[in-house]
């Protein structure tokens, strides 16, 4: 019987991303727009402050973890929003599978829809901002760990303002504090990168955050969602 059990989570759990994908690809504008805006938001910088590539370089991980973080933030107002419109939501809170189980699947196909083409496309933009090559490793890395972070903290504050009608602002207010940690310890990683020096510890504590994240993320989600949509 436990067996049992222990496929129907797993095959909840993969139909939910399964669900959540097939509709991303069918509304494409919501994949692109976050990376449109990564793109344009990293190409200004160097159309604003100068050609200049040694400012440019020193700048460069602040300036695409900015990005990153700001068109992960762009794009997590769909995460829950349309499910709760057409009651999606409601069903999936009914279901005998655990919230926690359902919540994270949607918060996987989030971010494979919105972090993964960042990671892949953040190498590229670091040309552009000269970016020194001893940190392009750490650059991949800090991504690699940190985007997950992104969305998953960033659904606790969508399943917080999931049931408010312009909670774009108070979303913003709830998410980007929670960023904080994270922006700080992924640029410290680049830039201690780029003087040749270890950077273990910075990605120690990443990697810790995205561990406490995905332990207790989930959870979080689904108590929040029980109150917004109660």
């Amino acid at each position: 019987m436990k067996t049992d059990h222990n496929l129907s989570y797993k095959s909840a759990f993969s139909l939910i991303i399964k669900r959540d994908l097939t509709i991303a690809f069918r509304h494409r504008d919501d994949i692109i727009n976050p990376l449109l805006f990564f793109i344009i938001v990293v190409t200004l910088f160097p159309l604003g402050i100068g050609p200049e590539s040694t400012t440019l370089a020193r700048i460069a991980p602040g300036i695409i973890w900015v990005a990153a973080l700001l068109s992960t933030l762009l794009s997590l107002d769909r995460l829950f929003k349309s499910d709760h419109e057409d009651g999606s939501l409601e069903q999936m809170m009914l279901s005998p599978h655990p919230i926690f189980i359902l919540v994270l699947a949607k918060i996987i196909a989030h971010w494979l829809v919105t972090g993964l083409p960042l990671i892949f496309i953040a190498p590229l933009l670091a040309v552009l901002l000269h970016l020194n090559e001893n940190s392009y490793g750490a650059l991949m890395l800090t991504l690699l760990l940190g985007t997950p972070v992104l969305s998953l903290l960033g659904a606790i504050g969508v399943a917080l303002t999931v049931g408010i009608k312009k909670g774009g602002v108070l979303l913003s207010l709830l998410v980007l504090p929670l960023y904080i940690p994270i922006l700080i310890f992924a640029t410290s990683a680049i830039d201690t990168a780029a003087m040749n020096l270890p950077y273990s510890g910075q990605l120690a504590i990443i990697a810790a955050l995205f561990f406490g994240s995905l332990t207790l993320a989930p959870f979080a989600v689904s108590a929040a969602l029980k109150v917004s949509t109660n």
